[in-house]
């Protein structure tokens, strides 16, 4: 596929919009739709068309993606629009979604002659602006082979898992241990500060352990910075670990760590940081913030 294919793309919030405007810039003739304006609007400010509808927005596409909250939003939306593609459209979706819907997913646009791809996003919103994301797909062999250079567009490393299920799969798997590393990194951290041990300092000797992580470089100075501004948001992060932990007991795979891991976050929506980022979990250890505030506050 070349610049001048015609990419639909449906869903532009975070991680959604940040691809749709990778494409955008690279000379991809991008069409997005979104319920919500503004996102809308930050990717037509880099070239993207606003499209009226989803139906209108898949009109003579040659890919459409869908990158959508829940499993129920993306199957219902792919049923809406999987009349209305282009005969040769190739479907992706870059949701995170358990296997089942994958599948689901897969057999409908399938069934009507359309190569899908599920192809689930890694890291953060920040560094799929600029193509620094690994892409973990599955699905038609001959749509991956044609989607390849949207791919190496999208992102960094391509980690091909057969089927759509699988790729599915694997990202609620990564997110059930990135979560649940952040609620054993938050703990630590609030019983850090509890003994007076600095955010400096703390950040600095983890980093010299085996308990440095992904988490601890990227959130960890958010935390200390007080910064809860949504990268990844509680709610949708306990819907992920949620999806991983029902997919594992389906599966008959116990999975206590992570489930107490969802609890942590469900616990964080109760305390009303549903829309506040993931490292919110930290406010639920200490809800006076006295321990996370970066100055040093005393404590009893």
């Amino acid at each position: 596929m070349t610049t001048n294919t015609k990419v639909a793309f449906i869903g532009v919030g975070k991680m959604g919009g940040a691809v749709a405007r990778r494409l955008a810039t690279g000379g991809y003739d991008v069409r997005v739709f979104d319920l919500n304006d503004a996102a809308v609007n930050d990717c037509i400010q880099v070239g993207a068309v606003a499209a009226a509808s989803a139906i209108d927005a898949v009109a003579g596409a040659d890919v459409v993606f869908t990158s959508l909250p829940l499993p129920e939003h993306v199957l219902s939306m792919w049923r809406e629009v999987a009349p209305h593609l282009a005969d040769s459209a190739i479907a992706v979706d870059v949701s995170t979604i358990d296997p089942a819907t994958a599948r689901t997913t897969a057999e409908l646009l399938e069934g009507l002659g359309h190569g899908f791809v599920s192809c689930a996003l890694g890291k953060t919103p920040a560094a799929a602006e600029n193509g620094e994301i690994p892409l973990f797909v599955g699905g038609s062999a001959p749509a991956l082979t044609q989607l390849q250079p949207l791919l190496d567009r999208i992102g960094q490393q391509t980690y091909d898992f057969g089927s759509p299920e699988g790729a599915a799969m694997f990202k609620l798997i990564s997110n059930l241990i990135g979560m649940t590393n952040l609620a054993v990194l938050a703990e630590g951290y609030v019983l850090a500060r509890s003994v007076d041990i600095t955010p400096e300092m703390f950040a600095a000797a983890l980093k010299d352990t085996g308990a440095c992580s992904f988490q601890s470089d990227v959130r960890l100075p958010w935390i200390i910075d007080n910064d809860y501004t949504a990268r990844f948001g509680v709610t949708l992060a306990a819907k992920d670990v949620r999806l991983a932990v029902d997919a594992a007991a389906r599966t008959g795979v116990p999975t206590p760590v992570a489930a107490q891991g969802l609890a942590q976050l469900v616990s964080a929506i109760a305390h009303g940081y549903g829309d506040e980022d993931v490292i919110a979990m930290a406010k639920v250890l200490d809800p006076s913030s006295t321990l996370l505030n970066s100055e040093g506050a005393d404590h009893v």
